[in-house]
């Protein structure tokens, strides 16, 4: 058993193992950054309050970075393990605030290496990742400004949840919960109600800007959404088999984390003092997000995709322990050390292991030696840099990223041409066909993809 005065040393050294672990392995078996952090990158290229899929918090994290340290592939994976990371530290805040005694909070943080959202996954800097620190941070500062009621608790509420909902839309699903429990609560929070309004009011200047680009953009990042969920397939069987499919998932996702549960209790036994607020409250951000998910499911058909639900579980290790408490046995906790150390390492072998085989992946695409031929081409024709590249994010992105006068991406340059000047070379990228018969300048092909490069000679 870890010592109480230890504990706070494993808990660091858990985050630094974390961290350190999952920068290393994609760098090593990776020839390319996955497709979602490329599609960031692409977009912080040419950096906007929104894009055609997303709102733009994630473009600006990876354009900060890329600032920093330019197209190398590991501060990109350091850069999605950081956020990872802050999301733990919250986590385990929450959790000595709640539990009082910080062995039951390194149980409620320990507990999540047993769900592959915050292991497997998390190399992929994307919105989904993206969310996990705001979610965090928003649940532990509601939660002190209910019980504080302090002015700054409340606009650090404000700023994480705006920036939260900046990173995906999903993040509305925990402000909704969260206002479900104020309003359940009012009656003992009503000296709070000024406070709430304030950190409304901080959340919507932040996010004017991002309103403003929906308006003058036709909502696209919201109808890109509802696509993405299969609305647009009308079926009455999908208001069943979507929920259905989704719970079945859920259920397997969890599968370790319950392992990890059982392997430190004396019996199973379910304790609920429903008049505990501690308990109402951790009930509350676990169990209504979902529901409130699985009932836009069975309501609308839509399909809730597996990733989605990445930042909807950091707080079940820490409601679990809570709630078995009386239960928990600490004199297994060697044997919870071992299934958990399991579990840590199992995730990155297997992660290593289907890297090495399965040479198919977006990882596996050769995006820095295309990007070097296609700058031969260049160099061999035209005098100016290039600084525009044109086509979908994966392609073009990656030369945006690889090249090194970082071009700007866009998808297409619409009525912008007016704006270009003689010395901003620009390359299309697309359907080798189509582009061949069109293109004004010099042509080329790299499998699967047609290149039309216009330049100065």
């Amino acid at each position: 058993m870890i010592l109480k005065k230890n504990i706070k040393k494993t808990f660091y050294l858990f985050l630094i193992s974390h961290l350190l672990l999952w920068t290393i392995i994609p760098t090593l078996s990776n020839t390319n950054l996955p497709l979602d952090t490329i599609e960031a990158l692409a977009w912080g290229s040419n950096l906007d309050w929104g894009f055609n899929k997303h709102p733009p918090f994630s473009a600006f994290a990876v354009e900060f970075f890329f600032n920093i340290f330019g197209n190398q592939d590991w501060a990109y994976y350091l850069l999605s393990q950081i956020f990872i990371l802050i999301s733990f530290f919250f986590v385990w805040k929450l959790s000595n605030e709640i539990l009082n005694d910080k062995t039951y909070s390194l149980l409620s943080v320990l507990l999540l290496a047993g769900i592959y959202f915050y292991n497997f996954t998390s190399p992929e800097f994307n919105v989904n990742i993206s969310q996990l620190p705001f979610w965090a941070l928003t649940v532990y500062f509601f939660w002190k400004s209910l019980n504080f009621n302090k002015n700054i608790d409340w606009i650090l509420f404000g700023v994480f949840s705006a920036l939260g909902f900046l990173s995906k839309y999903l993040f509305i699903y925990i402000l909704i919960t969260l206002l479900i429990f104020f309003i359940l609560n009012f009656k003992k929070y009503q000296k709070s109600l000024k406070g709430y309004f304030l950190s409304v009011l901080i959340s919507l200047v932040i996010l004017t800007p991002h309103f403003i680009w929906l308006f003058e953009n036709n909502f696209v990042t919201i109808f890109y959404g509802l696509n993405r969920s299969g609305l647009s397939e009308i079926s009455m069987i999908n208001h069943f088999k979507n929920p259905i499919e989704f719970l079945i998932k859920q259920i397997i996702l969890l599968v370790p984390f319950f392992i990890m549960v059982f392997t430190i209790l004396k019996k199973l036994k379910l304790k609920i003092n429903t008049k505990d607020e501690k308990i109402l409250f951790l009930l509350s951000i676990n169990l209504i997000p979902i529901f409130l998910i699985l009932a836009t499911s069975f309501l609308s058909g839509a399909k809730i995709r597996t990733m989605w639900m990445t930042p909807f579980y950091l707080f079940l290790g820490t409601l679990f322990v809570l709630i078995l408490k009386n239960f928990i046995n600490l004199k297994k906790i060697n044997k919870f050390y071992i299934t958990f150390l399991f579990f840590f390492f199992l995730s990155p072998a297997v992660y290593l292991t289907v890297s090495l085989i399965d040479k198919t992946k977006r990882t596996d695409y050769p995006g820095k030696e295309i990007a070097r031929l296609v700058q031969n081409k260049w160099d061999n024709n035209f005098t100016n840099e290039i600084k525009i590249v044109i086509g979908d994010e994966w392609y073009a992105g990656n030369l945006s990223y690889h090249l090194y006068s970082r071009p700007i991406w866009t998808n297409d340059l619409k009525n912008k041409t007016v704006n270009l000047t003689d010395d901003q070379g620009v390359i299309y990228t697309g359907n080798p066909k189509i582009l061949k018969k069109i293109c004004p300048g010099v042509f080329g092909t790299i499998k699967p993809v047609g290149y039309c490069m216009i330049g100065r000679r």
